[in-house]
Parts: C-alpha cells; sequence; structure tokens
C-alpha cells in the first residue's frame, strides 16, 4: 500500500510530531497499530524501502550461554556471588546464572567459550558529564600540565594548530598541580596566544581562565560588580579584571563564548561513549543535562548509536521542564535513556575556594567560599521539583553547604513522602556532627573516590588538620545509613572504575601515597567498592530492577576483565584491563589487540 505524498520527508515529519521514537518502539515489539502506519506520508521509494525495514528488522537475540567463566557478581544481600556461567535470553536479559556442578541447557542457539576469563557486571559511573568528556576529546586539553609555563607552550600550540579557529577553547587547568599558589593571569594567557580569544576552564568546571582579548569581547571591566554566586579575580588597585572568573562568573564569559553545533556534538558523543566503554563502564548518571545534550542523546537513540545507558539529571528545573515536562521520562531505547532527576548547585569546589565552608579557608582567612545557590532558593528548586516526583540530586562539596541540604531534605521529607532517593552529589567536606543525619531519610552519597587521592594535599591546605575527619568520609557516611553510589565527575577526573575502587579500599594514590593510606578509618571493603560501582549506582537511578548485576530478569550488561578484582592489590587493581564489553546482551566494545 502507497499512502499520498504529504510533501514531508518521513523520518524528518515524525521527529517533528515528537512521534518517530513511538512508531520505532511499535514496530519493534511487533504492536504497531494500521492507524498509526496510515498517518506515515512516504513520499520516495527510497523511504518506502527505509519503512519495510523498520517493519521486518534483523532476527531477534538468540538465546546464548556464555560458559566457562570466573564469574562474580554481588547477590540480593551484597555478598559476592561466584559464577562459571550463564544464559542471554532472546529478549537480551539475563535468564538463568549457572554454578559448578550446575547442568546447562541442552539447546540454546548460541555458546560462548569464556576460556576461564573473569566476568563481572558492567560497571556504572554515578556522576560524570558525558558531552563535556566528549567536547573535552575534541578541544585543547591541559589535564596533563605540570606548570604554568607547560600549559602555556601546549596553548601556544594548539594555537598554531588551529589558526582558523576564531577561538582557543579548552579545559583542565590546576593552579595547584603547577604549584603556582595562586590563579593564572590574563597576562600570562596573553604571553601564549594574544591574537583571538581564549577560553580555558579549570579542571573542576567551577572556575574560567580567559585572555585579554576575551575579557575586552564580553565587555568586562572593572566597573562590573561580582554575580551572586560568583567572583571576578581581580588586579589591585583598581579592580581590573585579572583572567579568572569563579563560578557565577563564568557566564560573563561563557555567554559569548561559541557553542558547538549539533554535528560536533553528535561526534563529541560519540568520543565519549568509547572512552566510557574502553574502561568497562555500560551505564552514566549525567549530572546536568541541557537540552542541546538531551537532544544529541535522542538523535543517537533514534539512530541506534546510542551504546551506553544514561540516566540524565537535568541542569536546574528550567531544563527540566524543557525536556521531560510534567514528570520524569520513561526508559527510552531498551533501558538507554531516561530523566528522571534534577540536578541543583549548592556551592562552588575546594579547588577554587568557592565550597561553602563553617569557617573561614586555612589558607585564606577572608574567605569561606560561597552558596550558588541560597538555602532559601534551593528549598524552593526542590519543592518544584519534588512536586512532580523528580528525583532531586545536589551539588555539594563544603560543610556549611552539606548541612543546608541536609536541612532542606529534613524539612521536604515532612511533604513530599514515598521513595525519593535525595542525592548529595560530592559531599566532600562534612561535618562529622551531620555524618549521622545522611541516614535519617536514607540519603545517597555520590562520591568519587580519586578526587579524594586527587585533592588530599589541597584538602590539608584548605581546611587545616583539624578539619579533615569529615573530608571523603566514605566509611562513615555509609555506616550512618547512607547509600554510596561512586563515580568520576569526569572530565574533572578520568571515568576508570577500577582507579576508584583502588583508592577507595586503599585511600592512597597511584604512587602508593601516603603509606597506609590517607584517613585510612574511611576506607571501605572491596565488595563495599564494587557495590558503589553497580549495585548502589543503580538504585541510586531508580534502575537496580533493569541492570547493576548479573542476575536472572536484569539487563546483560557485562564485561570481561583481566584479572579478580576483589584479589587484586591497589595498585594491579588500578591497572585492570578491560577486554570486552556487552551490553543489552550484544558486543558493544571489544579491546583491539
Amino acid at each position: 500500500m502507497i499512502l499520498p505524498d504529504s510533501g514531508r520527508g518521513t523520518t524528518k515529519w515524525w521527529r517533528g510530531t515528537g512521534r518517530l521514537p513511538q512508531l520505532l518502539n511499535a514496530v519493534k515489539h511487533r504492536t504497531c497499530p494500521s492507524t498509526m502506519l496510515r498517518m506515515v506520508p512516504l513520499p520516495r521509494w527510497g523511504r518506502i524501502l527505509a519503512l519495510l525495514g523498520l517493519l521486518f528488522p534483523a532476527p531477534a537475540l538468540a538465546d546464548t550461554l556464555i560458559d566457562n567463566v570466573e564469574g562474580l557478581t554481588l547477590d540480593d544481600t551484597g555478598r559476592i556471588e561466584r559464577f562459571d556461567g550463564f544464559v542471554i535470553g532472546n529478549d537480551g536479559h539475563i535468564a538463568m546464572v549457572l554454578h559448578r556442578g550446575d547442568k546447562r541447557p541442552a539447546r540454546v542457539d548460541y555458546k560462548l567459550d569464556g576460556q576461564g576469563r573473569v566476568v563481572m557486571p558492567g560497571l556504572i559511573d554515578a556522576h560524570a558529564h558525558v558531552m563535556k568528556i566528549g567536547i573535552g576529546a575534541l578541544t585543547l586539553d591541559l589535564s596533563a600540565t605540570r606548570s604554568l609555563a607547560e600549559a602555556q607552550a601546549r596553548i601556544a600550540a594548539w594555537a598554531a594548530a588551529h589558526p582558523g579557529q576564531p577561538w582557543i577553547i579548552g579545559r583542565g587547568w590546576n593552579q595547584e598541580k603547577w604549584g603556582l599558589g595562586r590563579f593564572p593571569t590574563a597576562a600570562e594567557l596573553d604571553a601564549a596566544v594574544s591574537d583571538r580569544p581564549v577560553w580555558l576552564e579549570r579542571v573542576d568546571g567551577h572556575a574560567g581562565w580567559a585572555n585579554s582579548a576575551a575579557i575586552t569581547a564580553a565587555g568586562v571591566t572593572a566597573a562590573m560588580k561580582d554575580p551572586a554566586g560568583g567572583r571576578i579575580e581581580r588586579i589591585a588597585p583598581g579592580g581590573k579584571p585579572a583572567g579568572v572568573f569563579v563560578d557565577t562568573a563564568k557566564t560573563l564569559i561563557t555567554r559569548i563564548v561559541p557553542q558547538p553545533r549539533p554535528e560536533d556534538r553528535d561526534l563529541a558523543l560519540g568520543e565519549a561513549q568509547t572512552l566510557l566503554l574502553s574502561r568497562g563502564l555500560t551505564a552514566v548518571a549525567d549530572m546536568g543535562t541541557r537540552i542541546e545534550d538531551w537532544q544529541t542523546f535522542r538523535r543517537a537513540g533514534d539512530l541506534g548509536s546510542l551504546r551506553i545507558r544514561i540516566m540524565a539529571y537535568a541542569l536546574g528545573t528550567e531544563a527540566m521542564e524543557l525536556i521531560a515536562g510534567p514528570g520524569p521520562t520513561p526508559w527510552l531505547y531498551d533501558d538507554r535513556l531516561r530523566m528522571g532527576g534534577v540536578k541543583l548547585v549548592a556551592d562552588g569546589a575546594l579547588g577554587s575556594r568557592g565550597a561553602a565552608l563553617k569557617a573561614p579557608y586555612a589558607d585564606d582567612p577572608a574567605n569561606k567560599g560561597h552558596f550558588i545557590t541560597t538555602p532559601v532558593q534551593l528549598r524552593n528548586l526542590m519543592s518544584r521539583a519534588a512536586i512532580d516526583n523528580f528525583q532531586i540530586a545536589v551539588h555539594a562539596i563544603g560543610d556549611s553547604a552539606n548541612v543546608e541540604v541536609l536541612n532542606a531534605i529534613d524539612e521536604l521529607a515532612q511533604t513530599y513522602k514515598g521513595d525519593r532517593r535525595w542525592r548529595i552529589e560530592h559531599a566532600q567536606i562534612v561535618d562529622p556532627a551531620d555524618i549521622p543525619r545522611f541516614g535519617q531519610h536514607g540519603v545517597i552519597a555520590s562520591m568519587q573516590p580519586v578526587h579524594q587521592t586527587s585533592d588530599r594535599l589541597m584538602a590539608e591546605a584548605r581546611l587545616g588538620p583539624a578539619r579533615l575527619a569529615g573530608a571523603y568520609a566514605w566509611h562513615s557516611l555509609k555506616a550512618a545509613g547512607a547509600t554510596l553510589a561512586f563515580g568520576s565527575d569526569a572530565p574533572v577526573e578520568k571515568p576508570d572504575p577500577f582507579a576508584g575502587m583502588a583508592a577507595a579500599i586503599s585511600r592512597t594514590g597511584p604512587d602508593g601515597q601516603p603509606f597506609g593510606g590517607w584517613q585510612p578509618q574511611e576506607r571501605v571493603t572491596r565488595e563495599e567498592a564494587l557495590a558503589a560501582y553497580t549495585t548502589g549506582a543503580a538504585y541510586a537511578g531508580f534502575a537496580e530492577r533493569r541492570f547493576g548485576r548479573i542476575a536472572p530478569g536484569l539487563q546483560a550488561d557485562f564485561i570481561f576483565v583481566d584479572r579478580d578484582p576483589m584479589l587484586a592489590s591497589p595498585s594491579e587493581l588500578a591497572a585492570t584491563e578491560v577486554q570486552e564489553v556487552w551490553i543489552g546482551g550484544r558486543k558493544a566494545w571489544e579491546r583491539k589487540r
């Protein structure tokens, strides 16, 4: 049957109506009603053939036996379960898990000999920034630089290699790693590039470094006041902008920085997915999803190129309403995408002295940090999201910010009942007196173990020895009743869950320092570390009934690795090599030999 040509391309028109996913899902499950098909315009034979391809897709997955493996997963009590085989059903879910001595199925369509390799659940990064990972891979990266001079040389080389770019954009600088003892200046950036604007975000994303051309283009002058929740670093006397803009002050520059095109975003998502998969990550919580990010994810889903699972948290309530509307979205693309929550930001970061502290910084006695969102504003925004049943995740790093978020949760929990799973992102510096409060409402402590090893010396300088007891306090928070969900905050840190697990069980960095671990009482067990990257991270995203374990009924998300994480030393664990990644019963990535 050929329907009239409406003059609108089939795929484009269905995307425009917002009903393309509905059509694809209906066809996939063979429930496509004739009324829906009658609405599809078929203007050309090429599109007719494309539609026929949808109506008669490739054969579904068949039953597959993965046998002869050294398998490990967590059981429903949080203990390690060992197995040596499992069966994947034709729907991409685990059909059965086989233990030594169990009889193998008599008939399966496919059988894979694991050759004794180690298999474990696909890992989950509970806090990352997917598009920033990808865009960072396509722009100037300063994260490996060890000095200001090295950074200047790299910036100059990048500019010389990209003469046609109107702006030089990048990220990753860290004045603490440079041993600079201060922020870099516009004049020092001018020494590398002065013929066009330059904008470089600090490693934590909470400050940016601009050259004079960028400052002039943005119209920022000494007369301009600091915006609420931010700070312009200035040259005294006179107050001329020095070159670094902290937290909300970044928008003074970013509002004029050229934005990536849709095709740039698509390329960036591809880069991010490959990097995440190569680290053994099958799912990620995207913290701070913008409408442009969401549309990029949807394009990938529509085209079948969305390989990882993304639990999206909108960047603020406006993006939440724009993307999801009156409530959380359903799971899309076979559990690969959902927006179920919103990310709010209470304070800044420790490295840029923007984290809100109860007492002044030890290395800056006139400064206690600042709130990006005031406590009153925070309660209003949290309430707005909770009304429509969105999960709430709040960035809080300093002890003052953490107590304000806990106070807000106490108040809102009286009104908004049910399974809310309040999240605090980072929870880096918590007053020990406030730690028990994490258990009162089952707060999820979404933390990044490698932050502790990266920040150790800086945290000592910022806080002084008397306030370190509640710093990166994983064990204490779990003991208080919090659910631990571990991530990387990538691209702030590399999205490497094995490095994260190694840090979590040892409290030492890649160099093995400090001997015995930093604040070693806050180490967690191997089982707890694995849980925080699997079952805990899945629970934190309302996904525990979909993925996070190798267990019957869950998605067949698993990885082959070259060593047993329960037996490896911390240094060996950090060096774990991922060999294969399977998502939904299909191989999604394989290491090239």
